[in-house]
Formats: C-alpha cells, sequence, structure tokens
C-alpha cells in the first residue's frame, strides 16, 4: 500500500493549488484521510481531515480558504487552496487510515510529500 501525491509548485500570493493523493495497492478499506504540511523550521501540522462520510475537519488558519474532498471509488483524497498566503509554504503531505487485503489491522500511511511555495 503508498500513497503518492501531487500538484504542488510555485504560485503568487492570492492564487490557488489543487493538492492530490492516490492510495494504491492491496486495500480493503480507508477511514480517515487528512493533509498536514510542514513549514520550514517548524512543526508538521494537521491542514485537513475528511472521514469515510465526508465529515470534514480544518485548521483554524486554513478555513474558509481550504477544501479537501474524497472519491472513495477511486481511494483519492484532495486539497483545493484558494487564495494562497505567503504562511502556506511548505510541505504538503497527505495520510490516511488504512486496512490492507490481507490483515486485520488499520495502519497509518504517508505520502511523500509535495512542496507549496508562495510568493509575496
Amino acid at each position: 500500500v503508498q500513497l503518492q501525491a501531487s500538484g504542488g509548485g510555485l504560485v503568487q500570493a492570492g492564487g490557488s493549488l489543487r493538492l492530490s493523493c492516490a492510495a494504491s495497492g492491496s486495500i480493503s478499506s480507508i477511514s480517515d484521510m487528512a493533509w498536514h504540511r510542514q513549514a520550514p523550521g517548524k512543526q508538521r501540522e494537521l491542514v485537513a481531515t475528511i472521514a469515510t462520510g465526508g465529515v470534514t475537519n480544518y485548521a483554524d488558519s486554513v478555513k474558509g480558504r481550504f477544501t479537501i474532498s474524497r472519491d472513495n471509488a477511486k481511494n483519492t483524497v484532495t486539497l483545493q487552496i484558494n487564495r494562497l498566503k505567503p504562511e502556506d509554504t511548505g510541505v504538503y503531505y497527505c495520510n490516511a487510515a488504512i486496512k490492507p487485503r490481507y490483515g486485520s489491522r488499520r495502519y497509518d500511511y504517508w505520502g511523500q510529500g509535495t512542496q507549496v511555495t508562495v510568493s509575496s
């Protein structure tokens, strides 16, 4: 099982980006999916989460600008980022709680990270 993130880049403040993350492999089920980010010199922080049924939660700093969504049929999670600010700069990681097809436990998996850089 692996997560593959994509969609980062360099954008000007006020712009938009769409990050995508796809889970692949021998997957039985996926519960919560999330995006985290790590700014230079700072700890990784949770940005947004989405449950299987679509219930979402956001960090206060991104509410109203970020939208997380998922496609359960395709095992993907997306983060639409609008009105980008320089402080949104960082490496964005997707994360999902996945039960592999062979096994009884659910594990946390992480994508490799995608860089988002916002210029002022």
